[in-house]
C-alpha cells in the first residue's frame, strides 16, 4: 500500500485554481523530493498532504483519505516541518522540541523520563547540546530551523513532510540534516520534501516531482527529471547536466532563457 497516493489531487483558494489534476503513488521507504520554480505550488502540496488545506478528487495517506484522518491521530504517523514559523508563547527549546511528544499523551498526563531522553538525544543529533534552556527567539534561523526538525524527530513520525528543510542552514549543517534524514530512509522511514537547491535533492532524493503553475511537469528518478530541457522548460534556465559514473549529477547554469533568445 502506498504511503501517499493522489489521483487529479486539485486545490483551489478563493475560486483560484493552485494545484491541477496532480497524480502520484509514494511508497514506503522512499525519499521523494518536490522542485519547481517559485509559484509552483510546492508548500500547497505539503500543506494538502499535511491535513491543513481541503482539496478535490483523491488523497490519501496510508489507505485512508487524509480529510478523514483525525488530527491527534494522523500526528502520531506524520509529522511537518515548515519553512517559517511564528510562535506564540516564549518556549524554551526544550520546551519546545518537547511538544513533539503530545500526540503520545494523554490530556492531563505529565513527561516522562523517557519523553526527555528522546528530546535530548534529538537536540544533540543536530548539534544542538547545550541549547536546552534557550529561549528559541534568541537563536539564529537555521538554529531555530534544526530546533523544529529535532521537535519532528522526538514526535516519532513515519513519514516527514519538511518545507525547505536546509533554508538558513549553513553548507555544513545542511548536509549533516540531510545525511539524517537518509538514515531515517534507509530504516524504512519515508520523506517527502520541498527544495530550492536542485543538485542537493538530486543528490538524497531516491524520486523526484517537478510542479510548474500547480501542474505536474515531471515525475521520476533524478537522473529521469533533471535534464538540460526541463531546465528550460520548467526553470527558464539554459544549462549543461553532467552525469557522473557514481550516478550523482551536477549542473551547470549558464544563463537564463530569455538571454538566450537576445
Amino acid at each position: 500500500m502506498p504511503v501517499f497516493d493522489a489521483k487529479d489531487l486539485s486545490v483551489s483558494f478563493s475560486d483560484r485554481p493552485i494545484l491541477r489534476n496532480i497524480s502520484f503513488s509514494f511508497e514506503k521507504g522512499s525519499w521523494v523530493g518536490v522542485l519547481g520554480p517559485n509559484g509552483a505550488g510546492k508548500t500547497t502540496l505539503l500543506r494538502t498532504m499535511a491535513g491543513h488545506l481541503p482539496y478535490a478528487n483523491r488523497l490519501t495517506f496510508r489507505g485512508r483519505e487524509v480529510r478523514a484522518w483525525r488530527t491527534r491521530e494522523r500526528a502520531k504517523s506524520l509529522a511537518f516541518v515548515r519553512q517559517s514559523h511564528t510562535l506564540s508563547f516564549d518556549f524554551t527549546v526544550i520546551e519546545l522540541v518537547l511538544l513533539g511528544r503530545m500526540p503520545h499523551k494523554s490530556l492531563l498526563s505529565l513527561y516522562e523520563k523517557s519523553d526527555m531522553e528522546r528530546a535530548e538525544q534529538a537536540l544533540s543529533l543536530l548539534d544542538l547540546q547545550g541549547f536546552e534552556y534557550r529561549n528559541v527567539s534568541t537563536l539564529s534561523g537555521g538554529e531555530q530551523q534544526r530546533v523544529f526538525l529535532a521537535q519532528a524527530l522526538v514526535q516519532e513520525a513515519h513519514v516527514l513532510l519538511l518545507d525547505e528543510p536546509t533554508t538558513h542552514l549553513d553548507v555544513h549543517h545542511q548536509f549533516e540534516f540531510m545525511e539524517h534524514v537518509r538514515g531515517f530512509v534507509q530504516k524504512g522511514g519515508t520523506v517527502i520534501g520541498a527544495f530550492h537547491d536542485l543538485e542537493l535533492a538530486a543528490r538524497f532524493c531516491d524520486r523526484l516531482i517537478i510542479l510548474k503553475d500547480g501542474r505536474m511537469a515531471a515525475q521520476g528518478t533524478p537522473l529521469e527529471v533533471l535534464t538540460e530541457d526541463s531546465m528550460r522548460r520548467v526553470f527558464n534556465m539554459d544549462a549543461r547536466i553532467e552525469k557522473h559514473s557514481d550516478g550523482s549529477l551536477s549542473i551547470r547554469y549558464e544563463r537564463t532563457h530569455e538571454m538566450m533568445q537576445r
